[in-house]
């Protein structure tokens, strides 16, 4: 599906009189005429993006990502919901990455119905994600921080605005993809400990951990990494005709970098970087960068075999926006190319309390937490037990694939680990996919089975730990399920 020589040289010198009759709302009309003219098929791939401010107007707010609570009262760097309207004539596909740390899937739901309401693009074919950033505005309890109710009711209607006027930005587009590499800030931070020295909590549903988060460097108790991590910084670009870059879609599996709230952490950096290395950082109307979060439950900048390294936001966004670069100048460009978008919700068990252990937790709770928030882990993990046993005992997953041409997304509402994110890849009839987590809600840590056993943070039972043990061989089987709907769409 790469343009031919005649293909580009016919676009290329068509470009402006495209550009002129689309601004007259003629576009359409005046590239199938040229087309047909010129004996070509009249199909248009066109591409629309916006990033829309979403930093909150009213502080404090609260903040997500840390065991305890924490409260914000200024913002360090803007927030944003990065919105990309893709269009192949047939379909229109809305794909919108989120500052934030996870967003709940009503709130997801309801700014899709307030998108589909502007745009009629349907919400099905709507993939909105978290950049999961743990120094933003909390829209969704987590551990020891509560929901930031006044941020939540502001974000729905931005996070539509942004994708309303996406859709108001469709032009005529070409699109490609390529895949770089990334190896040096992404590493497993889940270890296989010695007996005895995996930290634990009486409240986590687990016994005699094996398995330890973030253990510090050079820990003579770490006996080894429990997983593999993917590297790959994958792109997807889409310019006008003329060259003129409109937007890029970026992933990758790193959990975040750090940085003081409120802030976009490297993935708000990444998106200003990448479009100064590919000369857009003037563009008009103006560039769009996306950078969504991969398989990167396992995963972080940590490379706890080794002494400390330093690090932050800044260079961080500076190592993947040069692999991202790479991978940008070796893309081959498209003039056209199929969409297709399936979805499926997936109903699982959630690992309940056992009522001992509701008890147990209501206890210490009484003891300790009579007016405070909770600071340690073991007060956190015994103020999940009471609201996990105040929830249902089943979750309904939204999952999600979309093609472009012979490129694939992935997109699953839960922190993946590598190793299913690299599994996908490799089964995925697509080549290149990407896998996008956090998408269209947080259902929280996927371990595989084999991993609950051990123990360790990512399985403690937790709001944001809770689903079956099955859970993540059922959710890469339904994945793979779309993803072979979709790449079996013929081209019209």
């Amino acid at each position: 599906m790469s343009p031919n020589p005649t293909r580009r040289t016919f676009l290329r010198s068509t470009a402006a009189a495209i550009a002129a009759g689309w601004a007259g709302g003629r576009g359409e009309a005046c590239l199938a005429r040229t087309a047909a003219a010129a004996g070509q098929s009249a199909r248009i791939f066109r591409a629309g993006a916006f990033a829309i401010d979403i930093t909150p107007r009213e502080f404090p707010v609260l903040i997500n990502g840390g065991v305890s609570e924490r409260t914000a009262d200024r913002a360090v760097d803007p927030l944003h919901a990065r919105c990309l309207v893709l269009d192949d004539g047939t379909t229109q596909v809305a794909i919108a990455v989120v500052d934030s740390c996870m967003i709940p899937r009503a709130l997801l739901d309801e700014a899709k119905e307030a998108a589909r309401a502007a745009t009629g693009i349907p919400t099905e074919r709507m993939l909105i994600s978290a950049t999961h950033t743990h120094s933003a505005p909390a829209v969704c309890g987590c551990l020891g921080t509560d929901c930031d109710e006044r941020y939540a009711r502001y974000l729905p209607g931005r996070i539509a605005e942004g994708i309303k006027l996406a859709y108001q930005n469709l032009t005529p587009a070409w699109i490609g993809w390529a895949v770089g590499q990334d190896p040096k800030n992404v590493f497993c931070r889940r270890y296989e400990m010695k007996p005895g020295t995996a930290l634990t909590n009486p409240f986590s549903g687990t016994q005699d951990d094996r398995a330890q988060m973030n253990p510090g460097y050079l820990n003579p108790d770490a006996i080894r990494r429990l997983g593999p991590v993917d590297p790959a910084v994958t792109v997807l670009s889409v310019q006008s005709p003329e060259g003129q870059p409109i937007a890029l879609l970026a992933n990758y599996s790193t959990h975040y970098a750090g940085s003081e709230p409120v802030s976009a952490d490297y993935f708000g950096v990444f998106c200003a970087k990448i479009a100064r290395l590919i000369g857009a950082q003037d563009a008009k109307p103006p560039f769009v960068a996306l950078m969504s979060n991969g398989t990167s439950g396992d995963a972080n900048c940590c490379d706890f075999d080794h002494a400390q390294r330093k690090f932050d936001s800044v260079s961080v966004a500076e190592d993947v926006s040069r692999a991202a670069y790479e991978a940008y100048r070796q893309i081959q460009y498209h003039t056209w190319v199929p969409l297709a978008m399936q979805q499926k919700l997936l109903e699982l068990n959630v690992r309940m309390p056992r009522p001992e252990e509701v008890v147990k937790a209501k206890e210490s709770i009484a003891a300790n937490l009579k007016e405070r928030k909770p600071r340690t882990w073991a007060e956190v993990y015994a103020r999940e037990i009471v609201l996990l046993n105040g929830l249902p005992p089943t979750r309904e997953l939204k999952l999600q694939a979309i093609r472009v041409g012979d490129f694939g997304i992935a997109a699953i509402p839960c922190e993946v680990y590598g190793r299913t994110g690299l599994r996908i890849k490799q089964s995925s009839p697509l080549k290149p996919t990407m896998n996008i987590s956090l998408a269209n809600g947080c259902e929280g840590y996927l371990p595989p089975p084999d991993q609950f056993p051990l123990g360790g943070y990512t399985t403690w039972r937790a709001r944001t730990s809770c689903l079956e043990v099955q859970a993540e061989p059922k959710i890469v089987a339904a994945v793979l399920d779309l993803l072979t709907q979709v790449a079996a769409k013929r081209e019209p």
